[in-house]
């Protein structure tokens, strides 16, 4: 065997093995292939070393591994660009024994055959400072874990558990509450009025506007709405004034979050699951990431999408650039990798969200939105206000 190419996932596999020539065998190593033992702190306390083990589970797939990596001459490790995608090559080269400096890592933002192929030609070897990242990372998750949680079973309730975010939002949230429950309410009155108005061609139509003055007591509300039984209302000044309004950037993995639950009812698990079947099936790129850039491609196949769909003057190529700290601007925002494709097959819920991602990707490539806002003040400081586009 030439090369013998290790991702994560068993779908992912078959995606690639399919852009990949007959030098090449594809193998999943289905996840981690090792962890920290279960039922033990499994950490050195003086040292803080994490103590690895291989879950009896996955016994079968690493010898499977080794014995391909021990017959192949060359072994690429292509597991995700994330911390934990770069923790799963560095574990699956301990356990297999592989030459890290010989051992080719390889990273791509979307499953396509030029994705893969750019990849093959530009390997590097395994980044120690994202695996040190992931170890850090899984090492406070298990101290928090079992240091905390009897802590918990001994002053609150039995089976409660701590977490290294967990604990954290769980304070957050309580210290928002204790706000809430402190702040102290006023009451005040609202007057809104909808006015009978005569068009120009004699039609009738409506008006809704609203008082710009509050009421502290409803006396005053009431004794305000009496003296108006008997006025005469009229238009005392119309005011149009011109508006923009830029459309959102590319989705990161938490604005598709949240979309998805407002537009689609989607949880955000669910929304994760469904976008790791359109990443491995090379539908859409690599949905865990914090950035909104756009490749120069994207942009150009977007820009030809609007263009056939709604005209030159609707599009405009826009560049965007994350506020997050420590995001990754080499990557790129989740999008279609083929912006052509405006529908796919597959389940319900893959087509929803692809449709809510091929959508959002070409509103950031848009002109701008051209608003005309409207200010009626009408007698009395009532005010109506309106935009069209």
């Amino acid at each position: 065997m030439k090369n013998l190419v290790i991702v994560e996932s068993p779908a992912k596999a078959k995606t690639i093995e399919k852009f990949l020539g007959k030098d090449y065998k594809v193998m999943s190593s289905y996840g981690h292939i090792r962890d920290l033992k279960k039922r033990e702190l499994s950490i050195d306390e003086k040292s803080m070393e994490p103590v690895y083990e291989i879950p009896e589970e996955k016994t079968k797939v690493v010898n499977d591994l080794m014995n391909n990596a021990k017959r192949a001459e060359q072994v690429w490790l292509a597991s995700d660009e994330d911390r934990e995608g770069e923790a799963i090559s560095w574990h699956l080269c301990e356990v297999l024994g592989l030459d890290e400096e010989k051992t080719k890592r390889i990273v791509f933002h979307e499953i396509t055959k030029p994705a893969i192929l750019e990849a093959i030609d530009h390997p590097r070897t395994i980044d120690m400072n994202l695996v040190n990242a992931q170890q850090a990372r899984r090492v406070l998750d298990r101290l928090v874990g079992f240091k905390l949680s009897p802590v918990l079973w001994r002053k609150v309730k039995p089976s409660l558990s701590a977490g290294r975010v967990q604990s954290v939002a769980v304070r957050l949230i309580v210290e928002r509450e204790r706000e809430i429950q402190s702040f102290k309410c006023e009451t005040y009155y609202v007057i809104n009025a909808t006015f009978g108005v005569t068009n120009e061609d004699g039609s009738a139509s409506e008006v809704k506007a609203v008082l710009s003055q509050r009421f502290k007591t409803q006396q005053d509300a009431e004794a305000f709405l009496e003296e108006c039984k008997d006025e005469n209302f009229k238009v005392n000044s119309i005011q149009k004034k011109p508006s923009k309004r830029t459309p959102a950037p590319p989705f990161t993995t938490s604005t598709l979050q949240q979309e998805a639950a407002r537009k689609l009812g989607f949880t955000v698990s669910q929304t994760m699951m469904v976008a790791q079947h359109l990443y491995e099936n090379g539908r859409i790129t690599y949905m865990r990431t914090d950035s909104v850039n756009l490749s120069t491609f994207c942009q150009e196949s977007s820009k030809n999408e609007i263009i056939e769909l709604y005209g030159k003057e609707y599009s405009k190529k826009r560049q965007y650039h994350t506020s997050s700290k420590g995001a990754q601007e080499a990557h790129e925002a989740i999008r279609p990798t083929d912006m052509t494709a405006r529908t796919i097959e597959g389940t319900a819920q893959e087509r929803k969200l692809y449709e809510l991602i091929w959508k959002r990707t070409i509103a950031s490539q848009m002109a701008d939105a051209e608003i005309e806002k409207t200010t009626v003040e009408i007698t009395k400081n009532f005010v109506a206000t309106g935009e069209v586009i």
